[in-house]
C-alpha cells in the first residue's frame, strides 16, 4: 500500500494527546465516584457497571478518528480485478494487386480506412496487432491496446510483391502466440488436424485482402491450424468481383476479388466474410471473439473505504454513548 499524501499522517499525532486527555478525565471521574460511593450517595454495583462499558464509545471514537486521519493520506493499494481480454491481428495484404483502383482511392487505402475505423471502435481490453504480407509476412506491430500505436502502424504500410495468404496467416498466429512457431509444411499436406500450436480461444485474425493467392503455403491448411487453435479468421474482401488492371513493373496485370477462397478460409474457422465497405460487419467481429477473464492488478485509491469505516465507527460510538449515558461525549 502506498500513500498519495503521506504528510497528512501528521494528523495522527493528535490521537495520543486525546487518549491522555481522556485518561485524565476518567481518573477524575473515578475519584469523584469513589467519594460519592463511600458516602452512600452512589450504589457501588452501578458504578462497576458504568466502569465496564464507559470506555467502549471512546475506543470507537478513537478508532474512527484514526481511520479518518489515515484516509486523508490518500492510501492506494493494488487490487486484482477481473478484466475481459482478447487479441485481434489485422493481417494486411500489401501485394502489388492492392494498388488497384476498383475501390476508391485504392484497395490498400480502402483496407487501411476500414481497419482504422475498426480499431477506433474497440475497447481498451482488446489488444490489436498488425501483420503485413506479400510474398512473405512480417509482424509490423505486436498486439497492443494503445490505439495510437496501431493506427500509426497501419498508416506506415506500403505495397509490393506477390501474395502469400498462408504466410500472412502463419505470421498472424505467431503474433497471437507471442512466441516463434514452426509448422512442418509436409505435415500440413498430410494431415492438418495433427498440427497443434496450442489454444488461443480469445483471439481472432482479420484478413484484409483481395484473396488472390500466388504462393505457398496453402491458406486453407493454415486456416485449419487456426481452427484447431481456437482462432477465428474474419476475411475482409478488398476489391470487386469485376476487377481491374494494375500496372506492375511496366506490365498490365488483371486482378479481381476472390470471394470464394476468402469465404472458404472464414468458414473453416467459423469466422465471417464481408467486403471492406461493410462497416457494420467489422463491428460484429468484436462480438464474435470469445473473450477470456484475466486477473489484472490495478492501483486503486481506497480513501473512501477508510473514511466510510471511520464514519461508521463514529456513528456506532455515538449511538452507544447516547443509549448508555444519555450524551454523545
Amino acid at each position: 500500500m502506498s500513500l498519495g499524501s503521506p504528510w497528512m499522517l501528521l494528523c495522527l499525532a493528535c490521537i495520543p494527546m486525546l487518549v491522555l486527555a481522556y485518561a485524565w478525565s476518567v481518573r477524575r471521574r473515578t475519584q469523584r465516584s469513589a467519594r460519592l460511593a463511600s458516602e452512600g450517595l452512589v450504589q457501588t454495583a452501578a458504578v462497576r457497571r458504568v466502569r465496564r462499558r464507559r470506555h467502549i464509545p471512546f475506543a470507537l471514537f478513537t478508532a474512527a478518528l484514526t481511520l479518518v486521519c489515515f484516509s486523508l493520506a490518500r492510501p492506494t493499494t493494488s487490487l486484482t480485478l477481473p478484466q475481459r481480454e482478447g487479441t485481434v491481428i489485422l493481417a494486411f495484404d500489401v501485394s502489388n494487386s492492392m494498388r488497384a483502383k476498383d475501390l476508391e482511392p485504392t484497395r490498400i487505402e480502402a483496407a487501411k480506412a476500414a481497419a482504422t475505423a475498426f480499431v477506433e471502435q474497440q475497447p481498451s481490453s482488446i489488444r490489436i496487432g498488425v501483420v503485413a504480407f506479400s510474398d512473405s509476412a512480417v509482424t509490423v506491430l505486436r498486439p497492443s491496446n494503445v490505439k495510437e500505436e496501431v493506427i500509426a502502424a497501419i498508416k506506415r504500410l506500403s505495397v509490393g510483391g506477390g501474395t502469400s495468404l498462408g504466410s500472412g496467416l502463419f505470421t498472424s498466429l505467431t503474433a497471437i502466440a507471442g512466441k516463434p512457431l514452426t509448422i512442418d509444411e509436409s505435415a500440413l499436406d498430410n494431415d492438418a488436424g495433427a498440427v497443434s500450436i496450442g489454444f488461443f480461444g480469445s483471439s481472432a485474425i482479420v484478413l484484409l485482402t483481395d484473396g488472390e493467392n500466388t504462393s505457398r503455403p496453402d491458406p486453407l491448411k493454415l486456416a485449419e491450424v487456426a481452427s484447431s487453435a481456437g482462432v477465428r479468421i474474419h476475411a475482409i474482401g478488398v476489391g470487386t468481383k469485376e476487377g481491374t488492371v494494375v500496372q506492375v513493373d511496366g506490365f498490365n496485370v488483371a486482378t479481381a476479388l476472390d470471394e470464394d477462397l476468402l469465404t472458404k478460409i472464414a468458414q473453416v474457422t467459423d469466422g465471417t466474410y464481408h467486403q471492406a465497405g461493410d462497416a457494420a460487419a467489422l463491428t460484429e467481429i468484436y462480438t464474435s471473439i470469445d473473450l477470456e477473464f484475466k486477473g489484472v492488478k490495478k492501483p486503486r485509491e481506497v480513501t473512501a473505504a477508510f473514511a466510510a469505516a471511520g464514519v461508521f465507527l463514529l456513528a456506532l460510538g455515538s449511538l452507544l454513548s447516547i443509549a448508555w449515558f444519555g450524551r454523545v461525549i
